[in-house]
């Protein structure tokens, strides 16, 4: 064989490998592609679940916040009528106080209304 036969058989067999390597590579970076992309629908498959679940969590969570305020107004409410209740009977009593001691005290009655008046008229001046 001629130094050129060997010198073509040499890059022959170069050229072939470095085809050969980059067709691998070429394989290996679309199995890398797939890989990733799989991971990736994995990934998004993961996070909607997550999503859903906090989504659900919330929800739960807001109703047992509704549950719980609408509770308390419904006893603030209670509350609030059994308490109006009491007032309104403390003042009818104490008016019904006020009129009898008008009446048993007409002259004193009169004389404090008069004295009241005046102090308030000073005050607003």
């Amino acid at each position: 064989m001629s130094t050129t036969d060997t010198t073509q058989t040499g890059n022959s067999t170069v050229s072939d490998n470095l085809e050969a390597s980059r067709a691998h590579a070429m394989q290996a970076a679309e199995e890398l592609k797939a890989a990733a992309s799989q991971k990736a629908d994995e990934l998004k498959e993961s996070a909607k679940e997550q999503a859903a679940r906090l989504r659900g969590k919330a929800e739960e969570s807001a109703q047992n916040f509704r549950s719980t305020a609408t509770d308390n107004v419904d006893q603030f409410r209670d509350y609030a009528d059994e308490n109006w209740s009491d007032i309104k009977v403390r003042i009818d009593d104490y008016k019904e106080e006020g009129e009898r001691y008008v009446r048993q005290n007409p002259t004193k009655s009169m004389l404090l209304a008069v004295g009241i008046g005046f102090i308030i008229g000073r005050i607003l001046r």
